[in-house]
């Protein structure tokens, strides 16, 4: 389940045009939404509140193992409609197999004029959260230099990474500041780090093979015949037979001179084309005619994505294939290999979405006036027809691996409360077979 927190910043990009997917570090997000999950560990309690659209306020609290929690506050300066846990969009809340829809060049935020001078304001977002009884403070700040440009600030203040020195060698958190631009024109996205504590920079590149789409334009032929669909632009280039869809490559580079070390990786990804046009594109035919009932049948080829990632450095590889084999149900595996130590892993998930039965309202949708127009849709948003508000009302998540882990995990919305059980075996071991379990409850509101 995404953090109070996260789903802000996710809300808050969505609104200033931002998109976060065309970055090199989210090249595997697909095969790692259902084979990384997080499982909670002990007893977790969160609450928000948004007493309006720029204010947001966190509280949580960890009963087990420790008793401990924090207090956070974020402030934008979008007017976020984040609803509340009752009514959000349950995907929305949950990390997720997504077959991403074309890259696009970001849209920026319209100029504002008043008297020969530029009166409009940047985006941004501000992010503290206090840890009690610690003390460690945590910090994000991001904006919006032009349409293609973000920067990002993130530091960690942690009083007790100055006192002790062994917190270092262990690879704990320690107090540091880090420093991101972030440059994103559709087919390239670019990203430059800085990190104080060791003094490492950073490189990453994503580039998008094909065409871009234009989300300020509406398809090019909006009078179409019944039951036919506009083409994608991809499509064009797409070869016969076989899935089709588009590739992405990219790569980072990171050096320190204060550690003394510097590493490379570099990645690929296809990803199928997404198959169904979006709803408000389509114009239904009449019931009764065939193409009604041609217009009913399965996507010709799976949502699919396939990525492969080489360190050469670590000697680390790993290739994964994710798809959507029903409507509900979504499969991934993963192997790694170091060709170093010729250790290697294989991984196997799934995610099941759980649904309640649809009543009859639900299952068929009123044809468009005949005077009516499809309306153009917004680019940022995901399209499913086959999804209504309240028809999901959870997710259970499965993975196992070669090396005996088992990790089970259920989430799902209980009244107007977001919950998230699960639990992690390893089975190789008798004495303890039960890793860590835990169950997390989080609740938000607005107004």
């Amino acid at each position: 389940m995404h953090p109070f927190a996260s789903y802000v910043l996710r809300s808050y990009y969505r609104a200033t045009g931002w998109n976060e997917d065309n970055l090199y570090a989210n090249l595997t997000r697909s095969s790692t939404a259902i084979l990384d999950f997080s499982v909670p560990r002990g007893l977790h309690l969160s609450i928000s509140k948004a007493p309006n659209g720029f204010f947001n306020t966190s509280y949580s609290m960890n009963a087990m193992p420790s008793l401990n929690g924090s207090v956070g506050y974020i402030f934008t300066s979008c007017d976020l409609d984040v609803g509340s846990s009752g009514s959000v969009r349950f995907k929305d809340m949950v990390e997720r197999f997504k077959v991403y829809d074309q890259p696009r060049r970001p849209e920026g935020k319209e100029e504002e004029w008043l008297a020969g001078e530029r009166v409009d304001k940047r985006d941004y977002l501000l992010y503290g959260r206090l840890y009690l009884p610690t003390g460690r403070l945590d910090a994000l700040y991001s904006t919006r230099l032009s349409s293609t440009l973000q920067a990002l600030v993130a530091a960690i203040s942690d009083p007790r990474s100055t006192l002790l020195s062994e917190k270092r060698s262990r690879g704990d958190n320690v107090s540091n500041i880090m420093f991101s631009l972030q440059h994103d024109v559709g087919k390239w996205c670019s990203e430059y780090t800085y990190s104080a504590e060791d003094g490492m920079w950073g490189v990453r590149v994503l580039h998008n093979f094909g065409k871009l789409r234009n989300p300020t334009e509406p398809p090019e032929d909006l009078n179409l015949s019944p039951g036919t669909r506009p083409k994608r632009v991809d499509e064009e280039e797409a070869t016969g037979g076989g899935l089709k869809g588009r590739v992405s490559a990219g790569a980072e580079f990171y050096i320190s001179a204060k550690e003394r070390s510097a590493g490379v990786s570099t990645g690929i990804r296809f990803t199928t084309l997404p198959d169904a046009t979006p709803p408000s594109f389509q114009i239904p035919p009449p019931s009764s005619s065939p193409l009604a009932q041609s217009s009913r049948s399965p996507p010709s080829q799976p949502p699919t994505t396939i990525t492969a990632l080489f360190n050469p450095m670590m000697g680390h590889i790993s290739a994964a294939y994710a798809a959507r084999v029903t409507r509900d149900l979504s499969m991934c595996s993963r192997f790694d290999f170091n060709i170093y130590s010729y250790d290697s892993e294989w991984t196997m998930g799934a995610e099941w979405w759980m649904r309640r039965a649809a009543s009859n309202e639900d299952e068929v949708e009123p044809p468009l006036a005949p005077t009516e127009q499809p309306s153009v849709p917004d680019p940022r948003v995901e399209f499913n027809s086959t999804d209504t508000p309240s028809d999901i009302h959870g997710v259970v998540k499965a993975k196992i691996s070669t090396n005996n882990n088992v990790s089970l995990m259920w989430e799902g919305r209980l009244k107007q409360m977001l919950v998230s059980l699960g639990f992690v075996s390893d089975l190789s071991s008798r004495s303890k077979p039960i890793k860590a379990i835990g169950l997390e409850l989080s609740y938000f509101s607005a107004g």
